[in-house]
C-alpha cells in the first residue's frame, strides 16, 4: 500500500497529451457504462471484501453535452481507516486506454468513477492523479445498490462532479471541491435494443406495467422528500447564521416556488377532479369489464364440467347395450353353426342309407 503523494507520477509512455475540457453543461452516461461498472463491483467486492470500486471513464464532448460511452476498470486499494493511504496503477491505466484507442481513436479520457455511494476525502487527491490526463475530469458517483432501502441515492444511481477552487472573499487560501453536474442515462438506437433483449430476461413477471409505475412513483417521492429536508436544512442554518446567504440558491428556490401550482385556484381544482374522475371511471370500467370475463369463463367452465358428466352417465348404459348386442350375435352364430352340422348329419345318414 502506497500514499497518495508515492503515487502521483507524470504520465509515461506513449500516453497522449492530455485535451483540455471545458463548458460541460450536461452529462450522458450511457447503458454500457453501467453494466460494466456494476460488472466491475461485483468482481471487486469478491476480492476486496466490499470496498469501492474505481475506473476510468471515456467519451468526447460535443456542444457542451458530455457522451461518456465507454469505461474500464483500474486497480485500486485504499486504507479504509487512513484517507490518505490509497493506490491507484496508473501504468495499468496507460496501456490500457493506448489499447481502447487502437479500437476507436474518438473515445479520450473524460474522467473517472467509484462507487461510492458518497464522495470521499479522498476523491481530490485522485482526481488530481486522473486531470494528469484529462485537465477538467468528471468524477461520476454510481450507486451500484439504488433500490436497496439502505441506498442514500433515489431514483438514477449516477451523480456527476467537476472539481472547481473556491475563491473566499476573506482571503484565505482557496480550497478544491466538487461542483455538481447535472446527469440522464442516454443511449443510441443499437444500444436501446440490446438493453431491452437484457431485461426482457431479467424482468420479473410478476412485475406488471402498472406496478413499475407505482414503483416509479414512490421512488421520486421519496427523492423529493429527501430534497425538502435538504432545502429547510440549509435554509435554518441561514436564519440561525451558521451558514452564509448564496443568493443564487436562493433564487433558484424561488423560482421553484413560483412553478408550484395554485391549489385554491377554482379552474385548477376543478381540472384536477375532472382528470382524477375520468382516470377513476378507466379503472372502474376495467374491474367491471375483468369481473364480466370472469364469470363468462366460470360459467363455460360449469356448462363443460356438465357436459362431462353427463356423457360420463350415458357410457356405462351404451356398453351395457353393446354387449347385450354382441351376446346375441355370438347365440345366433352358434344357432347356424350347430344346424349346419346337423343339415351335413342328416345328408351323411341319408346317403348311408342309399
Amino acid at each position: 500500500m502506497e500514499t497518495a503523494t508515492q503515487m502521483q507520477g507524470a504520465p509515461q509512455g506513449d500516453m497522449a497529451a492530455p485535451t483540455a475540457i471545458s463548458g460541460i453543461q450536461q452529462v450522458t452516461v450511457h447503458p454500457l457504462v453501467l453494466l460494466s461498472v456494476v460488472d466491475h463491483y461485483n468482481r471487486a467486492s469478491a476480492t476486496t471484501g466490499g470496498g469501492r470500486a474505481v475506473g476510468l471513464l471515456l467519451g468526447s464532448l460535443s456542444r457542451g453535452r458530455l457522451d461518456v460511452a465507454n469505461s474500464f476498470a483500474i486497480p485500486f486499494e485504499e486504507d479504509q481507516k487512513d484517507n490518505s493511504v490509497w493506490f491507484l496503477d496508473h501504468d495499468y491505466l496507460e496501456s490500457m486506454y493506448n489499447m481502447f484507442k487502437k479500437v476507436n481513436a474518438k473515445e479520450r479520457i473524460v474522467g473517472w468513477y467509484h462507487t461510492g455511494p458518497k464522495l470521499r476525502k479522498n476523491d481530490i487527491a485522485i482526481n488530481d492523479l486522473i486531470r494528469r490526463y484529462c485537465p477538467n475530469s468528471v468524477l461520476i458517483v454510481i450507486d451500484t445498490a439504488v433500490g436497496d432501502p439502505s441506498s442514500p441515492i433515489d431514483g438514477l444511481p449516477t451523480n456527476c462532479y467537476i472539481m472547481v477552487e473556491e475563491v473566499h472573499d476573506d482571503g484565505t487560501p482557496t480550497a478544491k471541491t466538487f461542483d455538481h453536474l447535472p446527469s440522464e442515462i442516454g443511449a443510441e438506437e443499437a444500444e436501446e435494443v440490446g438493453v431491452e433483449h437484457l431485461l426482457r430476461d431479467i424482468r420479473q413477471k410478476s412485475h406488471g406495467t402498472l406496478s413499475q409505475r407505482v414503483t416509479r412513483q414512490v421512488s421520486g417521492l421519496k427523492g423529493l422528500s429527501r430534497n425538502l429536508k435538504d432545502i429547510e436544512q440549509y435554509l435554518s442554518a441561514v436564519v440561525e447564521g451558521h451558514v452564509p446567504m448564496n443568493h443564487q440558491i436562493v433564487y433558484e428556490l424561488q423560482d421553484v416556488l413560483n412553478l408550484l401550482p395554485d391549489v385554491n385556484f377554482q379552474e385548477f381544482v376543478k381540472s384536477y377532479e375532472v382528470e382524477t374522475n375520468d382516470e377513476m371511471a378507466v379503472v372502474y370500467l376495467a374491474n367491471v369489464i375483468r369481473t364480466i370475463v370472469s364469470l363468462h369463463n366460470l360459467i363455460n367452465n360449469k356448462i363443460h364440467n356438465r357436459q362431462l358428466e353427463e356423457s360420463a352417465k350415458k357410457d356405462p348404459k351404451e356398453s351395457a347395450k353393446g354387449d347385450s348386442k354382441e351376446k346375441d350375435a355370438k347365440k345366433g352364430e352358434k344357432s347356424e353353426v350347430i344346424a349346419e352340422k346337423k343339415d351335413a348329419t342328416d345328408k351323411k345318414s341319408g346317403s348311408s342309407e342309399k
